[in-house]
């Protein structure tokens, strides 16, 4: 994945010996076919992925749980993706990309189908955990069956699109299901987000395209896992990955439960809109890439920091208007962030480079699971000042992590080179 940190999104060049590249270059059928696919597929995984998240209100009163436990509604997926990623990872060296990609974005919508008819809460948080598992196979090879699709030179853009394509489904998923659910009830909302995924699991699989490079042979898991995990570079991103994402997911998860009490009053649908704060996502995760070569990869993921610190103080405010421009402001930073991390990752990688994607969205959703749910004792004790609190600690504690890895090799010019 060489290059991607440099990536340029007003229209990357590749170089003039890239004509021996059998992979697609810039703005060619093969590259626009792989763009449409996966960000079907983005949307397909996302839109089932974090759907209960505006509905998790309902879902507490119906099944008598506090606000922490609903969040299990969301965490239960999120640890079954991150049970899933290295397996997945696994098949598609043996299968092929696309393929375990088919298998996992088809078994995904089959299980979703079963989510409004789980007659309690434990039942579906454990049908939850077995659509994660199936969901993983999409995050899990996405970034390297891109890498083996498209040229360096447009790869980082490529990532972008990806990201805009999981983040405009987290939106559609969060808002379609909370309507629905409004006039009836939270379970016709899952139905109508796993028809909506089912839709675009049908585009994925007609357009994507097959890799146009063989996956290159990794060494045995455990001796691949364990060289990344021992690799500086490698290690700070995947402990940005949970630290970035479980503060995100905590955000959404209490911010919903804070919105529909006073000063606000808002009711579920409503508060469902806040969810379009998203779009800001989708827009910086591809307009990041602008910023990289003049602010260097790991300079961009600090100025990140600060704006989501920035817009987490703002979302204290007392007023609806000061809220949202905090949430949208953090949601857009949180995205840039992401989208550069998981791009430079790999790029440190020395062996065992392909398992380098899935080892971050382990610990992505590790970090959404386990740091969504902490963000609840800190709801549950302090209110919603008190989950700020926490969420700003953790991103915080990622922007150390960055600086530190960049001043032991040698400043911010110096690293991802």
């Amino acid at each position: 994945m060489s290059g991607a940190g440099a990536t340029r999104a007003e229209g990357p060049v590749d170089p003039p010996n890239a004509g021996a590249d059998p992979r697609a270059s810039a703005n060619s059928p093969a590259y626009r076919r792989a763009m449409i696919a996966l960000f079907c597929a983005g949307l397909a995984t996302f839109v089932q992925l974090y759907s209960p998240q505006g509905l998790l209100p309902d879902i507490a009163l119906e099944f008598g749980v506090s606000a922490g436990t609903s969040s299990w509604a969301v965490g239960a997926a999120t640890i079954g993706v991150a049970a899933g990623v290295l397996p997945w990872a696994r098949l598609s060296d043996r299968v092929g990309r696309v393929r375990a990609m088919r298998w996992a974005i088809v078994a995904a919508v089959v299980v979703g189908l079963l989510l409004p008819f789980a007659p309690s809460f434990e039942l579906l948080v454990t049908i939850r955990v077995i659509e994660g598992i199936a969901l993983a196979g999409i995050p899990a090879i996405a970034v390297t069956a891109l890498a083996e699709t498209v040229r360096p030179a447009v790869l980082g853009v490529a990532i972008g699109t990806y990201i805009a394509g999981n983040t405009i489904g987290g939106l559609t998923g969060r808002i379609v299901a909370a309507e629905a659910a409004e006039p009836l009830s939270w379970r016709l909302g899952l139905g109508v987000v796993t028809v909506l995924a089912a839709f675009c699991a049908v585009g994925f699989l007609a357009l994507v395209p097959r890799t146009a490079m063989r996956p290159a042979p990794n060494p045995p898991l455990l001796r691949a896992v364990l060289a990344n995990l021992r690799n500086p570079g490698v290690a700070v991103a995947i402990a940005q990955a949970f630290l970035l994402m479980g503060g995100f997911v905590a955000a959404y998860n209490y911010l919903t439960f804070r919105l529909e009490q006073p000063p606000f009053g808002l009711s579920l649908a409503q508060v469902s809109w806040i969810f379009l704060a998203y779009l800001a996502g989708a827009a910086a995760s591809r307009w990041v890439w602008r910023l990289v070569p003049r602010l260097t990869p790991t300079g961009t993921v600090l100025a990140s920091v600060v704006v989501m610190t920035g817009g987490l103080a703002l979302t204290l405010m007392q007023s609806l208007v000061g809220v949202i421009v905090g949430l949208v402001l953090f949601t857009g930073a949180f995205f840039a962030a992401h989208s550069v991390t998981s791009a430079v990752a790999p790029r440190r990688s020395n062996e065992g480079r392909s398992l380098v994607p899935p080892l971050y969205n382990l610990c992505y959703y590790a970090g959404s699971s386990l740091l969504g749910w902490v963000g609840g004792l800190f709801f549950a004790s302090w209110g919603w000042a008190g989950t700020v609190g926490m969420i700003t600690g953790v991103v915080l504690l990622s922007g150390a992590l960055a600086w530190g890895y960049a001043i032991r090799r040698g400043g911010l010019r110096m690293t991802d080179r």
